[in-house]
């Protein structure tokens, strides 16, 4: 593959890009095609499909295993490294057949991988101060099963300018759902929950975003513990349960929520060890009482930070959410009986999927950093400056 490739892929107008996304949630592998023209403020995307797959069965317990310090095995995370380089170039293929094109036509990849470990937090190591993150699914080998251009591993060159290599996804709500006359936020519920803030006719330079803490993480694992389904659909199971004070009051003490942003989260602090002491003090409670309870947390700890970080500068208008948080009822109406006075609405209403936000904003990068434009936001991240993100790997 001669180097004119890039090149060509710089002077294209209108490339076919795949998004391919993985959280912490672990449900599956997130594919959208997207038909992109221009770049940077001048983006203008069309979704044509989009689809999740589901990871085989038995793969989440094995990769969760292998996130945690105290069981991780290194021969099998350098295993997973590629074993999910290959279930993400089957979803890349899958999804443009979907679309109705062949991998020949697609222009360009864009890959989140999958996070297995998260240390946005410095420590000092032989006499070096870092911060460190590592996913999964390397791009290099995603190039050459898919034959097509991939930009991949977009976190580690924020954290090398002195970000936590996250959030990302304040670029995107930038450059495609900022308002000229309303101060808007956009959250989207994953795993983790994150919340860009986007202050009326605002610049890059004024866009603040992070972490809030957890999404739907531990409301999943009870799920899956109580009921052996991955997640609760529709929140059906928190509809029927009822709040534990004494268990919230817990929850909402989490050392996390008061650090002040920019910071970033993940299944190191709310995952399984967080999980396990829910049961303990929960233990004799009815499931569904749990449940609800952690969609409370989940709602209240966003809510909180809006309170604690947000309305002082920027008292918000409107809030827009994504994710797979969109779907729990129980979860919505929180938001909107905390959130008293300001419009909560689903990405939907603005012409971007709820569902595909997260697989669409990794296609866009990847675009951005073919344009050699800016990956990261300062504001959302703490780096020291602006920076191209991800690396190109040629098929």
């Amino acid at each position: 593959m001669k180097m004119n490739t890039l090149e060509k892929l710089f002077r294209k107008k209108r490339k076919q890009v795949i998004g391919l996304m993985s959280g912490t949630s672990v449900d599956g592998i997130d594919a959208v095609l997207v038909a992109i023209t221009g770049s940077g403020t001048r983006s203008n995307i069309r979704q044509r499909a989009f689809q999740t797959y589901p990871y085989p069965r038995g793969f989440k317990q094995f990769l969760l295993k292998n996130s945690d310090a105290d069981t991780a095995r290194l021969d099998e995370v350098t295993r997973l490294d590629m074993l999910v380089a290959t279930f993400f170039a089957d979803a890349a293929k899958r999804i443009a057949r979907t679309a109705g094109l062949r991998m020949d036509d697609v222009d360009l990849i864009g890959s989140h991988g999958q996070t297995i470990h998260h240390l946005p937090q410095r420590q000092r190591l032989f006499g070096k101060s870092i911060r460190s993150t590592l996913q999964i699914g390397n791009p290099s080998a995603l190039a050459k099963f898919t034959g097509v251009v991939t930009v991949g591993d977009f976190r580690v060159g924020d954290i090398a300018v002195g970000g936590s290599g996250a959030p990302l996804v304040p670029l995107f709500d930038y450059l495609m759902l900022r308002s000229r006359t309303m101060n808007r936020a956009v959250l989207n519920i994953g795993g983790i929950a994150n919340i860009t803030v986007l202050p009326r006719n605002c610049s890059i330079g004024d866009v603040v975003a992070f972490d809030t803490g957890p999404g739907n993480m531990i409301i999943d694992a009870l799920t899956h513990r109580f009921i052996n389904k991955p997640f609760d659909n529709g929140g059906m199971i928190a509809s029927r349960g009822h709040i534990i004070p004494e268990l919230l009051q817990w929850m909402i003490k989490h050392p996390y929520l008061r650090l002040k942003p920019p910071k970033s989260t993940g299944r190191e602090a709310f995952g399984q060890v967080f999980v396990d002491e829910v049961l303990k003090r929960g233990r004799g409670m009815e499931p569904a009482d749990l449940v609800a309870t952690s969609a409370e947390f989940m709602a209240l700890s966003i809510f909180q930070s809006y309170l604690r970080f947000i309305r002082r500068k920027t008292p918000l208008a409107e809030l827009f959410v994504s994710g797979g948080g969109v779907h729990n009822a129980y979860v919505m109406e929180a938001l909107r009986r905390y959130f008293t006075g300001i419009s909560i609405r689903t990405t939907d209403e603005l012409g971007i999927s709820s569902d595909a936000k997260e697989a669409l904003c990794f296609a866009l990068f990847a675009n951005e950093a073919v344009a050699g434009h800016a990956g990261n936001v300062p504001g959302a991240t703490g780096a020291r400056m602006q920076t191209i993100l991800g690396v190109i790997a040629l098929p």
